[in-house]
C-alpha cells in the first residue's frame, strides 16, 4: 500500500481531504497525523476511524523527534500538509504560535521526508497547502495568478508565505518533489464556529449579535470545502512537481451581503419572518490590517488538470446551513470544548 501522510487531518478542510483520500483509494494507508489543538476534532472523522486504510497518530509537527518518529515508523512515500494556525485575529493576538507552527513546522516536514527519501524521489511527492492571504490585498479589480507577487499582510499569511517560500527553497535546493496549491476561504461542514459562517449561524440560533468588521465591505472568494479537497486530489495525482495552482470558486461577496443572504436562509430553515435576524447584525471595530478584498484565478488549475468546482455558493450555503442545524450537537460540543473528550475516550483510554 502506498502511505500518505496527511498533517491537520482532524480539522476542518483535512478532514474533509483525509475522507476523500481514505474512500477513494483503498490501495493507499492514510496515516492522519494532527495534534488535536483547539480546532482538530477526531469526531470530524468517526465514519472512517474504523477503515482498514485509515491510521491516526498524535503528533505536532513542531517537535521535530516525534515527526520522525512517525517518518520512520511509517515510511510514507508522500506527505500532503494542511497542518497550520489559520486565524488572523489569533495571529495578531499571539503570532509566535503561527511561526513555530507554520514555518518551524514545515520545515521539520521538509526535512524529514528529505531524510527519509534521501534523493531516491521517484514516486515521491511533499504536497503543501496553502493560502491566497500570502498574495496581500485586491483593490475593486484585478484577480490573484500563480505568478502574483507576495504581500502578507498579518502575522497568519506572513507565516504561511514563509512555509510557501521554504517549500520552494527545497524544492530548487535539493530536488525535493512538492506541489504548492494556494486556496480562498472554504466553508461547509465542520468548520470551527470562530470562523465566518458557522459563528453567524451559531449567533443566528441562539438570538445572538452577529458581529461584522467595519462596514461589511471586504470581499472574499467562497469555495465549498469538498470542491477543495476535489482540488487537492488532482493537484496530489497530476500537478508536475515545481509547480503552484491556485484553488478559488469564482465566488465574491462582500461580508455584509454574504451574511444578509444567510440571514434569509436561516430565517427560511427557521420559520421565522423573514428580515428577524438581519436584526441582530452588529457592526463592530475593524480588524488591524484588514485587507480589502481577495479573488483567485483558478484557470490554470481548470485548463492544464480539469478542476471545476460543483456547487454555487448559493447551492452550498443552504447545504451548509443544513448540516449545522442537523448536527446540533456537534456544534454544542465544539463551543463547549466537549470534543477533545472524545480523543481521550477513543484514543488515551483503550
Amino acid at each position: 500500500m502506498k502511505t500518505i501522510i496527511i498533517t491537520g487531518g482532524a480539522g476542518f478542510i483535512g478532514s474533509h481531504v483525509v475522507r476523500r483520500f481514505v474512500n477513494n483509494y483503498p490501495n493507499y494507508r492514510i496515516v492522519n497525523l494532527d495534534a488535536l489543538t483547539y480546532a482538530g476534532n477526531l469526531e470530524n472523522l468517526k465514519d472512517v476511524e474504523n477503515a482498514s486504510n485509515y491510521v491516526f497518530e498524535h503528533a505536532d509537527i513542531t517537535d521535530e523527534a516525534a515527526i520522525e518518529a512517525v517518518f520512520s515508523k511509517y515510511k510514507p512515500e508522500a506527505v500532503i500538509h494542511l497542518a497550520a494556525e489559520s486565524h488572523v485575529d489569533r495571529s495578531i493576538s499571539g503570532p509566535m504560535a503561527f511561526v513555530k507552527t507554520n514555518i518551524i513546522g514545515t520545515v521539520n516536514l521538509l526535512n524529514a521526508a528529505r531524510k527519509l527519501w534521501d534523493g531516491n524521489w521517484e514516486g515521491k511527492r511533499f504536497y503543501h497547502v496553502s493560502t491566497d492571504e500570502v498574495y496581500g490585498s485586491l483593490g475593486e479589480e484585478g484577480f490573484f495568478y500563480e505568478s502574483t507577487a507576495y504581500d502578507p499582510r498579518s502575522p497568519y499569511s506572513a507565516s504561511k508565505a514563509s512555509s510557501d517560500h521554504l517549500v520552494r527553497a527545497y524544492f530548487h535546493t535539493y530536488g525535493l518533489p512538492v506541489v504548492i496549491s494556494n486556496c480562498s476561504n472554504n466553508y461547509g461542514p465542520n468548520h470551527f464556529p470562530e470562523k465566518l459562517i458557522p459563528l453567524a449561524i451559531h449567533r443566528i440560533q441562539n438570538n445572538q449579535e452577529i458581529p461584522v468588521y467595519g462596514k461589511g465591505e471586504n470581499v472574499r472568494d467562497w469555495l465549498y470545502v469538498e470542491d477543495h479537497a476535489a482540488a487537492i486530489d488532482v493537484v496530489f495525482h497530476k500537478g508536475p512537481n515545481g509547480e503552484t495552482y491556485n484553488i478559488g470558486g469564482n465566488n465574491e461577496w462582500t461580508n455584509i451581503d454574504l451574511i444578509r443572504l444567510l440571514c434569509k436562509i436561516m430565517d427560511e430553515k427557521l420559520g421565522r419572518e423573514v428580515g428577524t435576524s438581519e436584526k441582530l447584525i452588529t457592526f463592530v471595530k475593524d480588524r488591524a490590517g484588514h485587507d480589502l478584498r481577495y479573488a483567485i484565478d483558478s484557470t490554470k488549475l481548470k485548463t492544464e488538470l480539469g478542476w471545476q468546482p460543483s456547487l454555487t455558493f448559493e447551492e452550498g450555503l443552504p447545504k451548509t446551513v443544513d448540516w449545522y442545524l442537523a448536527n446540533q450537537e456537534w456544534l454544542d460540543r465544539v463551543t463547549s470544548g466537549q470534543y477533545q473528550n472524545y480523543f481521550k475516550q477513543q484514543y488515551q483510554e483503550r
